[in-house]
């Protein structure tokens, strides 16, 4: 994708004042689910209808979609609402069917991203159509295999083409259902600023109260739209149902959400700096997530020392991690002086940590 100037903005024939929302269920139900969900979505800012028809499961057993039926439920909800409509393919199949059904934009979910195989099957079966492609993150946390299902598709000449920031598995619990790790989202979206950048909320929270704070920090990182499960009954939707939301609940979303407008010099200062300094505010998060782990593994340290009678302070080991972060902090434009006294401080907390851990045996 050395030509990325190639990559067609089709975002712009939609003719938006606000950034692009995807809504609609996690599952097609039933028909009547999907037209009443439609038709609630109809007067909101939502753009194109989403409904996932062919939902493979991490584990067998559970609802899996109903498969090409939907798709005809999905053609009638944007006949009587003249919302475009979207789901997601998993093989060339797929593609056939939902082209013959007039879908106008395909995703490509998580797991198929993974698999170059499917993804460059799919891609030759969409060669020579114009419909628009979004590219869901892979699970696993690699910005490589990222864009690498992208130029797939870029390779067979398939231009109209976004990405959607779903969040990435971890085998550690934290407050999200997939970490969203913001960082690898803003290193593809500095390197192909023209590739639409979605965010899907709904599998990054896992549930819906987070949802607000996740789409607010997308526009702040200034992300192109959103991709928003609803339901009108939630609760008992048949898949997901911690993470959707109502129509409604979308709709004073959407109203809530701040949205920057480039209007004239100092407006486009403010809405730079503010991106910048939400990008600032991700790695900070992040940072206190390294160091938090980091200490977990000096507890660790401190406990193995203790047990086998071992000095809390290793001179030679912390000499040669010193060593080591000079070097590397100054491959990253980092000073000496700025490596010494941050390392520093981690090592008085590291210290700190094994000796709490020490007194704790003791007592």
């Amino acid at each position: 994708m050395e030509n990325k100037k190639e990559l067609r903005n089709w975002l712009d024939a939609y003719g938006l004042d606000h950034p692009l929302v995807i809504a609609g269920p996690c599952s097609a139900e039933t028909e009547e689910q999907v037209l009443k969900i439609a038709h609630q979505l109809k007067d909101s800012d939502a753009t194109v209808f989403r409904a996932g028809i062919w939902k493979p499961r991490t584990r067998p057993g559970n609802f899996e979609g109903v498969g090409a039926l939907g798709l005809k439920w999905l053609q009638r909800a944007k006949e009587e609402t003249g919302m475009q409509i979207t789901t997601e393919v998993a093989n060339a199949n797929h593609v056939e069917l939902a082209l013959k059904h007039d879908v106008d934009i395909l995703w490509i979910g998580a797991r198929t991203t993974v698999s170059p195989f499917i993804v460059q099957e799919i891609a030759e079966a969409l060669k020579g159509t114009d419909k628009p492609v979004l590219i869901k993150n892979p699970v696993n946390p690699d910005l490589s295999l990222w864009l690498g299902a992208v130029e797939r598709f870029y390779t067979q000449d398939i231009k109209n083409l976004g990405v959607i920031h779903r969040g990435f598995s971890t085998y550690e619990k934290t407050r999200y259902r997939n970490n969203p790790e913001w960082q690898i989202a803003v290193d593809l979206q500095n390197r192909f600023p023209d590739l639409p950048l979605i965010l899907d909320p709904s599998h990054i929270a896992g549930r819906r109260d987070i949802i607000f704070d996740l789409c607010q920090t997308a526009l702040d990182l200034n992300y192109d739209g959103m991709m928003v499960e609803t339901h009108y009954d939630p609760d008992n939707a048949w898949s997901d149902a911690a993470q959707q939301i109502t129509p409604d609940a979308l709709k004073q979303m959407t109203v809530d959400l701040k949205i920057r407008k480039e209007e004239g010099t100092a407006v486009e200062y403010k809405n730079k700096l503010n991106t910048l300094r939400t990008k600032i505010d991700v790695v900070d998060h992040q940072l206190i997530e390294s160091l938090g782990k980091r200490m977990k593994i000096s507890d660790q340290i401190g406990e193995l020392k203790a047990d086998n009678n071992v000095a809390i302070l290793q001179t030679k080991r912390w000499n040669e991690i010193l060593g080591k972060m000079i070097l590397e902090g100054e491959q990253n434009n980092l000073s000496e002086e700025f490596i010494l006294r941050v390392f520093k401080a981690i090592h008085q907390e590291s210290i700190n940590h094994q000796q709490k851990v020490a007194d704790l045996q003791r007592s």
